[in-house]
């Protein structure tokens, strides 16, 4: 009896003080990022007339957020989470200050390539630090809700700043669109200073960061993923959907811009409207995981990802490339909600943040070849036939998924295989 009476009722997230205040200020930062998101390929596309320089750019994104992923997790679970976040967004404040500033005196494309692999690395090591805190701002059993709630007002977020930042970048350039991004940086790292994670208990199982260097502790994250049977073939799997989907954006605005010869402002218009696929998973996700299982939304996204991806290539108007984005974007939103909260719901909390590290280091490692690979092979033989291929990958890998681990309808009980 005396257990039933101290037990608490966690309170709503709603009446969560701190989460929304993350949340809030994490959802101005995810507008201005899409001002970025449009606004940098434009800026390359408008600079260099080359789809493929515009690949070039993220590929070398990916890479350099690659080779942060080998020490962010370190760095996640041995130092102030907070403290690191309001860092990150500091410094890419910064960062992408310095692009709009210079392109005041003239436009100079070698900066594009250093502040953005300069911020794509940043980047990782703020995402990840973000996935580990996340349980830390909530109760336990709100970890998936309040994952959609970020994706959800994220999504809202998204269908403002696209459609603004092509607007901007139609109006003022692509650069004027870039400065807006490095104020949403600055206000999102004044607002985290107010947030106050509370300090969770480790399991005796979870082990503490080691002194030994970066590649210890990313092993150690590795090594929990490889020992985990779904996460394991979670990682396989991605690898491979990341590789021929990387360079997803580039092509949808190649396409826009030179197959369907549309303005700066319908690539924003349409990623803007995309994002109501992210809204919509953001919603469903939750009710569609408890109802048919992690593995079958997980599988079902993916294979019908591919059939979205295939046709962007063919499609001939804009609102159906915006449809088809749009279950896209549904498509890798519900499966992400449900993979990541699989992931933080399993993961003791000590080790969160390298295997973090660890998952989105090793199933991103082939994304910066894929966006080069994808959007050379748009310039070379076309987007219809670039778009065909990936998409047919997209449906073989979920086809694939079936023969796994991923299938199980409820994996969260799942312990790690020793040996």
């Amino acid at each position: 009896m005396a257990g039933d009476e101290g037990a608490e009722v966690p309170a709503p997230l709603r009446a969560n003080r701190g989460f929304l205040i993350f949340l809030g200020v994490q959802t101005l930062s995810v507008a201005g990022d899409s001002f970025s998101a449009v606004a940098l390929p434009l800026l390359v596309f408008h600079a260099t007339g080359s789809v493929t320089q515009m690949g070039l750019v993220t590929a070398l994104a990916g890479a350099a957020a690659i080779l942060a992923g080998l020490f962010a997790g370190m760095l996640a679970d041995r130092v102030d989470r907070r403290r690191l976040l309001i860092a990150c967004d500091a410094v890419r404040a910064v960062l992408y200050a310095v692009i709009p500033i210079a392109w005041l005196v003239s436009p100079r494309i070698w900066l594009v390539f250093l502040v953005v692999p300069l911020g794509a690395a940043i980047g990782m090591v703020f995402d990840v630090t973000y996935v580990a805190v996340v349980p830390a701002l909530v109760a336990e059993g709100q970890v998936m809700k309040a994952n959609s709630h970020l994706y959800g007002t994220y999504a809202a977020a998204s269908v403002v700043g696209p459609a603004l930042g092509g607007t901007v970048s139609a109006l003022l350039g692509p650069a004027a669109a870039i400065g807006i991004d490095a104020a949403s940086f600055a206000v999102s790292a004044i607002g985290l200073c107010l947030v106050r994670p509370r300090v969770r208990a480790a399991p005796a199982e979870a082990p503490a960061a080691e002194r030994g260097g970066a590649l210890r502790d990313f092993l150690a994250g590795a090594r929990f993923l490889w020992r985990h049977p779904v996460l394991r073939a979670l990682t396989v799997l991605l690898s491979v959907l990341t590789f021929v989907t990387y360079g997803m954006s580039d092509v949808l605005i190649y396409h826009l811009k030179h197959d369907l010869e549309q303005p700066d402002s319908a690539a924003g218009y349409v990623l803007a409207a995309a994002t109501a696929g992210t809204l919509a998973a953001a919603l469903l996700a939750p009710a569609l995981r408890r109802t048919i299982g992690f593995g079958p939304l997980w599988i079902g996204c993916y294979a019908l990802c591919g059939v979205a991806v295939a046709g962007i290539g063919f499609a001939a108007s804009v609102p159906v490339v915006a449809v088809l984005a749009t279950v896209f974007l549904f498509c890798t939103a519900a499966a992400g909600i449900s993979s990541m909260s699989l992931r933080q719901e399993v993961t003791p909390d000590a080790l969160l943040g390298r295997v973090t590290s660890a998952f989105w280091t090793v199933h991103s490692a082939l994304g910066p070849l894929g966006a080069a690979v994808l959007t050379w092979a748009a310039a070379q033989h076309g987007v219809a036939a670039a778009c065909l291929v990936a998409g047919l990958v997209c449906v073989v890998i979920a086809v694939g998924a079936t023969l796994t681990p991923v299938r199980r309808p409820r994996p969260e009980g799942l312990g790690t295989e020793t040996g």
